[in-house]
């Protein structure tokens, strides 16, 4: 027989899809196909000499094909899915909140789309260098693409969970990041500092700027989701603060803000507000830190054993930063300050859907 506690707790893992959602991503995906089929025949038409190669663009038109079906299917996907079951506390969110939380959803799943279509073709083109496009495989290679996008797409936002949403955040951060540092036109930008990726007129400091500005979105939108999920615990008493349960989405929401500033103000733009939002972001992580052992008393001793782990390794960071010791330059002292962030991030997602259980 099933306890009430753990009746009430939240379930962590992905729900399976239901037998409609997958219909429903089916003919989506076939839908797509066809307009992936009359995109790559229009294309073979238009362009000359279409090949798989690192000076032709076939890459980033199937890039954009796809980033362009993934905007309503994740639309369509992440609305149809508040009736399903476990979701349905989003029909009591606000409409500003929904809305805010869609269109973060819908940046991050077309911007993944984009850079996996893209990274995909680029690693096809190496393989065979100087193949020409003809029309058939045109057709086939975007109705392919197109499909198989709405299909993953649709699948991924109708079974949202926070342990999904933290492995989205994580994905978008890496790939958005290292697309900039891959593409940056300065190679030599680490000998400067971190946030150098975003202070050129180029591609790669769009692509940079734009990752912190939707992941600070895709957090603030993590944030209700965390909160929804240590209301359930709270409930069913395995967190015992009461005050847990706002206090923390609060700060992951200025973190958001935060992070999502560190990317409206570069470097270039204006140093002193970069610097604040990236000093901002820190000071949440920290706050989140110590101030674990009572906003989140009850979760398993482990989580708290890992979250000192954490700022022991940030200390020694800091540590080895400063002027007296020097061993860190600036810009190995942000990618492990970002990196213990994100990653704590993860664990604590691991460890909130883990709390209570006893399996």
């Amino acid at each position: 027989m099933t306890s009430p506690r753990t009746a009430a707790l939240p379930d962590g893992a992905a729900p399976a899809p239901t037998r409609r959602t997958e219909s429903e991503a089916v003919y989506l995906s076939l839908g797509a196909g066809v307009l992936g089929a009359v995109y790559g025949f229009v294309l073979s038409l238009l362009a000359t000499n279409l090949m798989l190669a690192d000076d032709d663009p076939f890459a980033l038109w199937a890039a954009i094909g796809a980033a362009v079906v993934a905007i309503p299917a994740s639309i369509a996907g992440y609305w149809r899915a508040r009736g399903r079951p476990g979701q349905e506390w989003r029909r009591s969110l606000p409409s500003w909140k929904f809305i805010v939380n869609t269109v973060s959803v819908v940046i991050v799943h077309t911007v993944l789309a984009f850079l996996a279509t893209y990274a995909l073709f680029r690693v096809l083109a190496l393989g065979f260098i100087g193949l020409p496009v003809i029309t058939f495989w045109a057709v086939v290679l975007m109705a392919v693409t197109l499909g198989m996008t709405t299909y993953i797409v649709y699948l991924s936002v109708s079974s949202m969970t926070t342990q999904r949403m933290s492995s989205l955040l994580m994905a978008f951060i890496v790939i958005g990041t290292l697309t900039a540092m891959v593409t940056t036109p300065d190679p030599e930008w680490w000998t400067i500092h971190f946030s150098h990726l975003g202070s050129f007129d180029a591609l790669s400091s769009w692509v940079f700027n734009g990752t912190l500005i939707a992941g600070g979105l895709l957090v603030t939108t993590f944030a209700v989701y965390i909160a929804n999920d240590m209301e359930a615990l709270t409930k069913a008493g395995v967190l015992t603060n009461p005050r847990g349960e706002t206090v923390v989405p609060a700060l992951f929401v200025v973190m958001g803000i935060m992070l999502a500033c560190v990317g409206i103000f570069p470097v270039d733009v204006n140093l002193a507000l970069h610097n604040i939002s990236a000093s901002g972001m820190a000071a949440m992580f920290l706050v989140l830190l110590i101030g674990g052992p009572a906003l989140l008393r009850g979760m398993p001793r482990t989580y708290f054993v890992s979250s000192w782990a954490f700022l022991g390794a940030l200390i020694a960071s800091i540590i080895l930063f400063i002027p007296a010791v020097g061993y860190f330059s600036l810009t190995a002292f942000e990618i492990i300050v970002f990196a213990l962030i994100f990653g704590w991030i993860s664990v604590f997602i691991r460890f909130l859907g883990a709390a209570g259980r006893t399996d």
